[in-house]
Parts: structure tokens; sequence; C-alpha cells
């Protein structure tokens, strides 16, 4: 017998309630009650051949305010209305359920509409004073809302927010000097000029509206496409051998966290496998801003920090390529949340430097000029020792290993300022030193993708300035601390929160789905230059994958 079933929770006080079952509708949608304010949704029963169970909240307009997917080893989400800022009366909660079964008849299908059922507790003398603290607490809301251009808490401090981002009362579609269907790639704010921001470092211009309906036509959506990951930026993508890559996060159109947020990319035909379903254990939860690393000597892949709307996360995931199973490191030592940082591996510990807090910790908008180290072998943190002229506070930046010894730091903001000096951490003395550049260096700038191509050189692309996404290009040279720009076609597009590897490729590979492993058959392999995703702050978020010879790039120089 198959007890299969999607259970919801409407509220703190209410019993759980059956959506789907084995033998019903493979898709519902329920309205939220304008009075609750957390939504739990589970899983109960054996899982069989179905895949995953797609949710989303949607608001009165059908937007998305927030996506989630139930799978076999992720068997529960849950959203709170203070999470989500786009969080306001007529919510819908719609679940699809994939795989199992299902006919093509199945999909066709329309939604079942469901209506949540009223819940009255039995202890009737309690229940006026409980209804009584919600209104109490909606009004508080609304007067906070109200109330100018802060919302500010009983105790006078200000609520957690994205990183650097200007606090407003209204939903972000409805942002003064914004149109309805404007996008916003980054956070809000001002800018004044491309290497100085007034408040905040990253913002959509002010649009016409009949330049938001041509742009909004050709934004891409959220759905998942069932042969390559939705358009996003802010995500990580990383190399775990010579032909496979993993890519984690990310946010897309409409400030939507992607729903399909785990691919596997193999470059022997530049292919991608939706890979979130195949690993077991603890999911990360969706964000942005976080950084992934892989270890050649565990085969584990490091996911640390990043943000969620007003949720932020110094927490370590741990990806065991081999085993294909997702851990949660019980860390000891402190290291505070984190997003827009630079992760380093050297030596089997991760270099973690720079990054914005969180709201209001220290202070608003503040950014980390500080190095955490993490040792996974004894799973703790600890801050190490450090001499020499440091980089000032700032987040956004990049990190380059060179020759195994030494660190390249480059960029960032720390508002209201963009930077485009460049910082050295010898690895051996603990030291860090200010390196003085010739030739045309970069405009200052955040979100770029950077990129090792040998020994003694690295790339830097794109990123933002305050203003726009770019599209130049620069190699810097650690022997003789020098840049050159460097211009070619398929690099000419502007973006900014990309990401940026290199991989060997030719040969073949051959994915394995039960275990995430592949089989390489080495045949002629040249190392190349792989450019994914990110935004260019005008609506737009890319899902092309764009490919360059380092050869072809270290011959422009």
């Amino acid at each position: 017998m198959d007890d299969f079933g999607v259970y919801a929770v409407f509220g703190a006080n209410s019993p759980p309630q059956r959506l789907l079952s084995a033998d019903g509708s493979c898709r519902v949608s329920v309205a939220v009650p304008p009075s609750v304010r957390q939504v739990v949704l589970f899983s109960s029963g054996p899982w069989g051949e179905r895949i995953c169970v797609n949710a989303e909240l949607n608001d009165a307009e059908r937007i998305p305010i927030t996506i989630g997917k139930l799978t076999p080893y992720n068997k529960c989400l849950s959203w709170e209305q203070w999470e989500e800022e786009t969080w306001r009366d007529n919510v819908t909660l719609n679940v699809t359920l994939v795989g199992g079964n299902l006919t093509k008849a199945d999909w066709s299908e329309p939604a079942l509409i469901l209506a949540v059922k009223e819940y009255t507790p039995k202890d009737t003398v309690a229940q006026p004073a409980a209804r009584e603290l919600n209104g109490k607490r909606k009004r508080e809301r609304m007067a906070e809302e109200d109330d100018g251009e802060k919302k500010v808490t009983k105790t006078g401090e200000e609520e957690n927010m994205c990183p650097n981002g200007i606090i407003k009362t209204t939903p972000v579609r409805k942002v003064k000097g914004q149109t309805k269907g404007s996008q916003r790639l980054f956070a809000s704010g001002t800018a004044n000029g491309a290497g100085e921001m007034q408040g905040t470092a990253g913002k959509t211009p002010p649009q016409t509206a009949a330049r938001t309906k041509s742009r909004q036509a050709k934004t891409p959506t959220q759905t998942a496409s069932l042969h390559s990951p939705s358009g996003r930026w802010g995500q990580t993508l990383c190399p775990i051998d010579a032909q496979t890559a993993i890519l984690i996060g990310g946010q897309g159109a409409r400030m939507q966290f992607c729903k399909d947020p785990m691919w596997k990319l193999c470059t022997e035909d530049m292919s991608w496998v939706a890979a979130e379903t195949l690993a077991e254990g603890p999911t990360p939860e969706a964000r942005i801003g976080h950084t992934a690393i892989y270890d050649p000597e565990s085969r584990r892949i490091f996911v640390f920090g990043g943000s969620k709307n007003k949720k932020w996360f110094n927490d370590v995931h741990i990806l065991d390529t081999q085993s294909w199973k997702w851990t949660m490191v019980e860390a000891q030592g402190k290291v505070p949340p984190l997003a827009y940082h630079s992760c380093s591996m050297f030596r089997g510990e991760l270099f973690v430097l720079g990054g914005v807090f969180p709201r209001p910790n220290p202070e608003p908008d503040g950014c980390s000029d500080l190095l955490y180290i993490f040792d996974p072998n004894l799973s703790i943190w600890y801050q190490p020792i450090v001499t020499g002229d440091k980089p000032s506070p700032r987040s956004g930046h990049s990190a380059c290993v060179m020759q195994e010894r030494k660190i390249y730091v480059f960029g960032g903001w720390d508002t209201p300022i963009c930077y485009n000096d460049m910082y050295m951490l010898d690895l051996g003395f603990m030291e860090f030193s200010a390196v003085k550049t010739s030739g045309k260096a970069p405009s200052p700038r955040s979100w770029h993708g950077s990129a090792v191509l040998s020994d003694t050189k690295f790339l830097i692309h794109g990123g933002y300035n305050g203003n726009n996404a770019l599209s130049d290009a620069f190699i810097f040279d650690t022997d003789t601390n020098s840049w050159t720009e460097v211009m070619l076609p398929q690099l000419s597009v502007p973006r900014a929160g990309h990401s940026i590897i290199t991989m060997d490729t030719g040969g073949h590979c051959r994915f394995t789905e039960e275990d995430g492993d592949a089989d390489v058959n080495a045949g002629s392999v040249s190392r190349t230059l792989l450019v994914f995703g990110g935004g260019d702050n005008e609506g737009n978020f890319y899902s092309d994958l764009t490919t360059v010879s380092v050869e072809e790039l270290l011959a422009a120089i």
C-alpha cells in the first residue's frame, strides 16, 4: 500500500492538512489565509519513483514570492512572512508532484483548488487572547509600514536586510522611481559616479514604461528547463575533476531564488544534468553570495555562507562527490554570517576573507576586513595572526591562489566606494602587502569574475561599477605585476555576478547517476575558460555557457 502524501501546516496552531496523495491530483493550489504568517510543507511515506515536489508561494499577481522543492532527501520546507519581503495578503501555495506513474493527462490537468480548513482550538477561553495578539501584531506591522522610510522594531533596531539594501516600506516592485516590471540585479541604492556610490552598491536604473515593457518581454523566466539551468546570478560553479563541474544556487528574475539550484556540467559535450535529486542528505538552503570550493584530496565541495532575503548564513555544507551525499558541519569556533566574501583553499584549509555583514551586525552596510580559516579535519574556525598592509573592508571582491603560496585579492566594494586595488597574502609568512601594478588596470568594480590561467597569470572579467555591468577583460601577470587588457568577442556581453572557471576539455565524459561519478577517457586535452550566467542589472539574467581557449586568451596579451 502506497501511503505517500504531501501535507501543509498553515500557522502555528493548525493541524497538518493533506494536499497530495498517492491516488489524487498531481497539482494543487491553496489560498493561504490572510492571518497565516507561517507555512510548513512536508512529505510522509515512501517516495517510490517520485522525483520531487515543486512548491511556490505566489502573490495576488501570480508572481513567485519564494520557491522550494521537496525531494526524497529533503522532505520538509518552511516559510515565514517576516523572511520574505514581498509576502502580503492574497498569497497562494502551488504544489506540483514530479515523477512516479504520471501520464501526459496528469500533467495537462488543471490544478486542484483546495481551501484551508478552519481550525477551532478546544481551549475556547484562550482563543480570543490569541486573536487579539494576532490583530495587535498586524496593526503594529501596518503602522511600521506606514511610518516613514525605515522599518523599526520595538527596540529601535533595524531589521536585517539584504546587503547594503536601503530599507523601504513597500515591496520591491513598488519602489519609488521603478516601474512595476523593472528587474533589480543588485540591492537598492543610488549611484554617484563610477567609483563612489551613495547609500548602496547597486541599483537598477529607473525605466520608462515603454522601455520596461520591452525588457520584461525578453526577461528569462524561472521555469526550469529539463536540459539546462535557468538564468541566474550570484551562483557558484565549481570544477570537481578534469571534465565535470557542479553549479550551486543563484537568483533569477523577479528576485526569486532558482527552482533548479543544482546541476552537473560535462565539458566533453557541454551538457547539463539536473543534480539536486541525486544527492542524499540535507541540501543547503537556497542562497546567493556564497562560496563553493573543491578539495581534490578529499574529493569534497565546501559551501560556506551567503544570504537569502533577510536570512544570512555562516554554515558549512559538504558534498562528498564520491558518495554524492550532503552533510552539514557542526563547527567549533566563531565566524560571522557573511555574503559576497572570497574563499580560497590552501593545504586543505579554507581561507575566508572579507564579505558583508547582515544588518545591523556590526553596523548597517558593514563589510569585513578579517581573515577566517576553517580546518575541516578538526571542524573548527580560527583567526590567524596576520601582519603587513591588509586590504580595507570589502565584499564582492575576487581572490586567486597563485603558485600555491600566494593569494591575490582584487577589487570589491564597501559603501560608498568601489575598489580596483590589488593586495597579496603570502601564505608562508601570513603577511599582506599592497601590490604596485603597471599597465592599464581594470576600473573599480565588484561582483566580477576571475580565473587562474597559468602559474603566473589570472583573468578579471566584467563586474559592476555602481552604475552598470561591465564587459571588459584584463590579465594580470604576477611576475611583472602588470595589467594587460584583452579584447575578445566571446567576452563582450556586460555581466556581473557570473561564474568563471578554467577546465581541461577534450576526451570523453560519461555521467553515472547512481553515485555522481564521471568516467573520463583522456584524448586530446586543452585548457578552456568557461563563463556561465550572471546579469546585466537591466533585467536580464543569463543561462548561457561561453567558452574561450586559454591559449587564445594568453595569445591576446
